[in-house]
């Protein structure tokens, strides 16, 4: 069994619960991966006895990996993304952060989610993604043009609203005047999108949801479309550039640029532990069903 491992940050607490991760593996002589940056800070903080591969890149993995390690947040499985795109590679999320919904593995329980996975007690869930495309055409992105959580179109440098002019599949929607827009992903419906008021989304369900961010017009209230529909964006405003978001990745677009978004060709697998479910994460992450009273 081969297994990836990507963090971005070297907690002072989350150090005994990496070790702990990588103890287990070897005593279960799981060949173990481990990113070039997130090794060297491992290596700053503990004494690792044996010495571990690294890969630095997309093109440095393949499909010969089984399975891939996310230690940190939500935000750190945003972007081990990055590195497995369409490969295929099941992710299971080690939570070293805070509220994590995607990130569900706990990191006091790493020696019992690992025996789980290592006797095939979880399973798949797909996860959509959405891609980006401009007229004109801009290198801005580069291989990066996909987001898991969601695109969000939003003002730069200015108080002032932009008006985001919203088609589906060519036939014109509404013009959103607001600070922005987000395009959200079924994954993404509990992060952005459901801090400015849009719907949580079951992760199975083929949707896409339109939130707008501060609209001006309050009638305008968050859409949830088929995610076959191919969604242009044109933004106009007091400024030339407006700001875009793919996940954490931010960039500046001027405003004669159109933006294209539809549904990837692939999907980003995550592991579930047998005994979790979406609606369990839910209980216990938004506390549904809890009140003081009782």
């Amino acid at each position: 069994m081969k297994i990836g491992i990507y963090g971005q940050f070297y907690h002072e607490n989350s150090g005994v619960y990496i070790q702990q991760l990588l103890e287990t593996l070897d005593k279960n002589n799981i060949e173990v991966v481990i990113e070039k940056n997130f090794l060297e800070l491992i290596n700053l903080h503990d004494d690792i006895d044996k010495s571990y591969s690294h890969f630095s890149t997309f093109e440095e993995l393949d499909r010969s990996y089984d399975l891939f390690f996310s230690i940190g947040g939500d935000g750190t499985i945003l972007k081990t993304i990055t590195y497995v795109r369409g490969l295929g590679i099941p992710i299971a999320g080690i939570n070293t952060g805070r509220l994590g919904f995607l990130a569900t593995i706990q990191k006091e329980e790493i020696k019992d989610s690992i025996d789980l996975i290592l006797n095939k007690k979880f399973h798949i869930s797909p996860r959509s993604i959405v891609t980006i495309e401009t007229t004109p055409k801009t290198e801005e992105f580069g291989v990066l043009n996909f987001a898991m959580n969601e695109i969000a179109v939003s003002r730069r440098n200015t108080t002032s609203m932009i008006t985001v002019h919203t088609s589906l599949n060519d036939e014109f929607l509404t013009s959103y005047w607001a600070d922005g827009l987000i395009v959200s992903t079924p994954t993404g419906s509990t992060g952005y999108s459901l801090s400015c008021g849009g719907p949580i989304i079951m992760p199975d369900t083929e949707s896409i949801v339109l939130t707008p961010i501060a609209s001006h017009n309050l009638t305008a209230r968050p859409l949830v479309i088929p995610d076959d529909k191919e969604i242009r964006l044109q933004i106009s405003g007091r400024e030339d550039n407006y700001l875009i978001s793919l996940d954490s990745r931010v960039h500046t677009l001027p405003n004669e640029t159109t933006v294209i978004i539809k549904k990837a060709p692939f999907k980003i697998n995550m592991v579930v532990l047998e005994g979790d479910s979406f609606m369990k994460t839910l209980r216990k992450k938004m506390l549904w069903g809890e009140d003081k009273r009782n």
